[in-house]
């Protein structure tokens, strides 16, 4: 049976926001929780094992850099804790776990290879490309226990725009777009250089608070990041930005005529120095959806329909859970600023049907589907 996407819509200050995310999906956050601290705690993805004391004990110190680069979201992640009755410790590192493993296994000096918590493919089409009116999209992959967490957050906190964030429960954004027409989207990136600093759905949260991309684009380069991550900027002017952002080093590379395609490799020298080494079955999947991303976007001029049909891909870009690293697609969004559309999929895109929302209806309720 098709699922359709859960959509949550919240308003008010930033604190009634997260509380009612909290409140509205209690149980759901504290079983998350407890598994992505235990997944911390037994090493597989952060280097070696550690005691659940130590693992908050580091989330704790991340805390304060998270409070003073955006305190709003954490006012908002605060509503959050409260509702679930869990620590603020724990919800960073729900929210932030694939930031949070780089900064683990640098402070801690961890020595054994990490796999990858990614699969994600993302990309922007240039307004050229696509008959005036761009788009950005991705897959938002993870292991495959993620996907039932997966919802739409419909959030206008006071003072800030109104924005359509898909995420999952517990964490307060990962892809999304404002009503000013800023789109952000990530890839996940295996960071040698992670730090005491900022997790990467602050950085999210903090670009769609922005009315120009410029703003957008500084919220990244000025941010003390705690592990590594791909960031892709887009707005309703056709302006677009790729980020390739280590915890030590970023490199920022501007749209131009063709298709911004990044997946979960670093593609350049001066960030590849900061990364740690793929496992070789990861780095052939991270190519080989690069290399078909391309040859998907080709086409000219490319619609919603060539878009999903990406993101639905058999070959190489609808990614399956398989052993050992049980990663599945468990979802993807699509978004086109100079609209203000954006269609969103629970689980596997080829699985499910793309539902249509837009930020210039007062209800997001009221949602079409695609196929």
């Amino acid at each position: 049976m098709k699922k359709k996407i859960r959509v949550l819509k919240a308003s008010g200050t930033p604190y009634e926001v997260g509380f009612a995310h909290g409140r509205s999906y209690p149980n759901e956050i504290r079983h998350y929780t407890k598994e992505r601290v235990q997944l911390v705690c037994d090493g597989l993805w952060s280097g070696g094992p550690l005691p659940r004391e130590e693992v908050l004990a580091i989330a704790e110190a991340c805390l304060p850099a998270h409070e003073a680069y955006a305190p709003e979201l954490f006012e908002e992640m605060q509503g959050i804790a409260a509702a679930t009755e869990l620590p603020l410790a724990a919800m960073l590192i729900v929210s932030g776990f694939t930031d949070f493993v780089d900064t683990v296994y640098s402070v801690t000096r961890q020595k054994a290879a990490r796999p990858p918590v990614d699969d994600c493919t993302a990309f922007i089409v240039p307004d050229s490309a696509a008959n005036g009116a761009g788009f950005f999209g991705q897959t938002w992959d993870m292991h495959d226990t993620a996907t039932q967490y997966v919802i739409l957050l419909d959030v206008q906190p006071n003072g800030a725009p109104r924005s359509l964030v898909f995420t999952t429960t517990g964490c307060i954004g990962q892809i999304g777009m404002n009503e000013h027409g800023i789109c952000v989207g990530i890839n996940n990136l295996l960071g040698a250089d992670g730090q005491i600093g900022i997790t990467w759905p602050f950085v999210v949260r903090k670009i769609l608070q922005q009315k120009n991309i410029e703003d957008a684009l500084a919220c990244i380069t000025e941010a003390k990041l705690a592990g590594a991550h791909n960031y892709l900027l887009f707005d309703g002017n056709g302006r677009g930005y790729n980020v390739e952002a280590m915890s030590s080093h970023h490199v920022v590379t501007p749209l131009a005529e063709e298709p911004l395609i990044h997946t979960n490799h670093c593609l350049l020298p001066q960030t590849k120095q900061f990364a740690q080494e793929r496992p070789p079955e990861a780095q052939v999947s991270s190519e080989a959806r690069l290399d078909r991303a391309g040859d998907l976007l080709r086409k000219r001029p490319l619609t919603i329909q060539h878009l999903i049909a990406l993101t639905r891909d058999p070959q190489a870009i609808c990614v399956r859970a398989q052993p050992p690293f049980h990663v599945e697609s468990c979802g993807a969004a699509i978004m086109q600023p100079k609209t203000g559309t954006f269609w969103a999929v629970w689980g596997l895109p080829s699985e499910n049907e793309y539902e249509q929302f837009h930020l210039a209806t007062e209800d997001t309720e009221e949602r079409e589907k695609i196929s």
